[in-house]
């Protein structure tokens, strides 16, 4: 079986889902009404990692349908970026960088997206290979882009071969990235496909790729998952990885300490540690508190070594990269802006005074 045709046999209908996991009919209803709003997507391997007799189980939280997932309140674009779109999948928000829609498609769609206006949908959102070559000329300060999407890896060797072929002849990027939780989710798209690693392999020898992947919880680093990574690492592709502070996933500093050490001890290099967004649907069953997630993620990177210390607890806020530094008095929490859409602000230092319940900042830059 292909990887193509395994991904064909994904969970994508509640009554799929109901022979793999229990529910009452109550739980049926709900979770076929926010599979109704939001597409539903289950990869059969990341299915087989949840514990079907836990109801709380953090595999099933981020890929099943949740019964408060159906809630409108939040928003669904949280960072801005139509504001950022200046060719149809093509984001400029930050000057050396360039964002691609490149698939509209994951192996598997977690219900904390915050592109799930996106993902799954039908919609002309997909850039082209030319038509990025052609802004990449007109920008020559861009120096790297990111293929991103939906997963930049569900789309076909050759298609992926287009946009690296074309990237990697392009002397004013440094590097390219590409966004992937294939090594999580759906491994056999990787350990599957030798055309693949070869592809990869061959761009590598003319210019470095980076992986950025999505580790959100220790259970996810299983033989099928590390195989994947290590075929990557032998490529040449540096493998880093954004994780998201997730309630009932990863919010004490034992679960994430734990994450971290098995990001470190597989090579993998840590990227972020991301405040969940408040995209609808999300907001108040993944959010965790800003004042309680910048303890947890404190608590968990005191658990570290020097090495597995570099992951930036960061709000993607519509006006840039916030680092979340940690409480200079009780209650009052010191950002810092690591990237910004205006590149004064890069730098800049800022204190907010915030209740316990207080999970986002406000839009307006001039508040903070």
């Amino acid at each position: 079986m292909t990887w193509m045709d395994e991904w064909k046999e994904n969970i994508t209908t509640v009554d799929d889902l109901r022979r793999v996991l229990p529910m009452t009919e109550e739980e049926y209803e709900r979770i076929r009404e926010e599979a109704e709003r939001f597409p539903m997507a289950i990869s059969r391997y990341y299915a087989s990692l949840i514990d079907p007799n836990d109801p709380d189980d953090p595999i099933r939280r981020m890929a099943v349908p949740s019964r408060t997932g159906a809630s409108l309140e939040g928003q669904l674009d949280t960072s801005g970026e139509h504001s950022n779109t200046v060719r149809t999948g093509i984001q400029h928000k930050y000057r050396q960088t360039t964002l691609v829609l490149v698939a509209t498609q994951c192996a598997m769609y977690c219900r904390y997206c915050f592109r799930r206006r996106l993902v799954g949908m039908a919609g002309e959102t997909v850039a082209t290979p030319e038509d990025l070559v052609d802004y990449l000329g007109d920008h020559p300060e861009i120096t790297n882009c990111l293929l991103s999407g939906g997963d930049a890896l569900i789309q076909s060797t050759d298609s992926l071969a287009r946009w690296l072929n074309a990237l990697s002849e392009l002397p004013q990027l440094d590097f390219i990235r590409i966004g992937s939780r294939t090594p999580v989710t759906f491994p056999a798209r990787i350990n599957s496909d030798p055309e693949l690693l070869e592809l990869l392999k061959r761009i590598c020898a003319k210019k470095q790729l980076y992986l950025i992947t999505h580790y959100n919880h220790p259970r996810e680093f299983t033989e099928e998952a590390v195989k994947a990574v290590r075929a990557l690492q032998s490529c040449g592709l540096v493998i880093k990885n954004q994780t998201v502070l997730l309630k009932g996933v990863n919010d004490s500093p034992e679960v994430l300490g734990t994450l971290l050490r098995k990001v470190t001890s597989y090579g993998i290099v840590q990227h972020y540690i991301f405040q969940c967004r408040p995209v609808v649907g999300a907001t108040n069953y993944f959010q965790v508190p800003l004042l309680e997630g910048s303890r947890i993620v404190n608590a968990a990177n005191a658990m570290q070594s020097g090495l597995g210390k570099c992951a930036d607890y960061t709000m993607s806020h519509p006006t840039g990269k916030i680092r979340i530094l940690g409480e200079k008095t009780p209650g009052e929490l010191v950002f810092q802006y690591k990237q910004a859409k205006d590149p004064a602000r890069i730098g800049d230092i800022f204190v907010r005074k915030l209740t316990e319940e207080e999970a986002w900042l406000p839009e307006d830059p001039e508040a903070f």
